[in-house]
């Protein structure tokens, strides 16, 4: 019996991220219209999409980069949004990536998409060329939708949008509920909505640090009690 991992076709791999990366086409077009009504030239929305890939920064950076921000508030806020891919490195399959500069790429390209496939069953025998096609081909359809949605901004009489940026919300509640399905885990579920509930309810200027933190230190706490050998 061979130990050789099976192989992949072009098919398998976009038949798990297509559903997912779809998403990407209304969630980065409507990137694209807020960068064209923020008074940015069009070409910003793929640079943000293709430099920064990080939707929910994105969208923020938007009103930031509009805005003239200092340096130190972007920053700030670069760190509190995206430090949750600080906890995505500790279970995203990159031993499984081979190539020193394959795993750059797949490190920067770690978006909570990509996770949400990578870390599936289904895709848990895939190597490096599965995982990084699903990367290359969520992050091109980004930049892509995000062109897309900016040269139809330029074309559209609208002076004010609002409610567009919810879009990115509304993806990941439905990459939540479909996390949920996958590995039904009650009382995870209900630490995480107490910890965001008690952060909007006292800080609600630092709702998004604060609950990250707490529910944080909350699993920390549960797995570091749990008996060797429980699962």
């Amino acid at each position: 019996m061979s130990d050789r991992p099976p192989r992949h076709t072009l098919r398998d791999v976009l038949g798990l991220t297509v559903p997912i990366g779809l998403a990407f086409i209304p969630l980065g077009m409507a990137l694209g219209v807020l960068v064209v009504n923020a008074g940015l030239d069009w070409w910003w929305a793929p640079v943000f999409a293709a430099v920064i890939y990080a939707g929910s920064l994105e969208f923020l950076m938007v009103g930031l980069a509009a805005t003239g921000a200092p340096v130190a508030t972007v920053a700030l806020t670069a760190f509190i949004v995206n430090s949750r891919h600080v906890f995505y490195a500790l279970s995203f399959p990159l031993e499984r990536v081979r190539g020193w500069w394959v795993k750059l790429f797949s490190t920067y390209a770690m978006s909570d998409e990509a996770y949400a496939v990578a870390v599936s069953p289904e895709a848990a025998t895939w190597t490096t060329r599965p995982i990084v096609t699903m990367q290359l081909f969520l992050q091109g359809l980004w930049v892509t939708a995000a062109a897309l949605g900016a040269l139809v901004g330029t074309a559209l009489p609208i002076d004010r949008l609002e409610g567009l940026d919810f879009a990115l919300t509304a993806l990941f509640i439905v990459l939540a509920i479909e996390a949920y399905r996958q590995r039904p885990d009650r009382l995870t579920a209900l630490t995480a909505a107490a910890c965001a509930i008690a952060a909007w309810i006292v800080v609600p200027g630092q709702l998004l640090l604060v609950a990250f933190t707490a529910f944080t230190t909350a699993l920390v706490v549960r797995f570091w009690r749990r008996p060797a050998g429980v699962g």
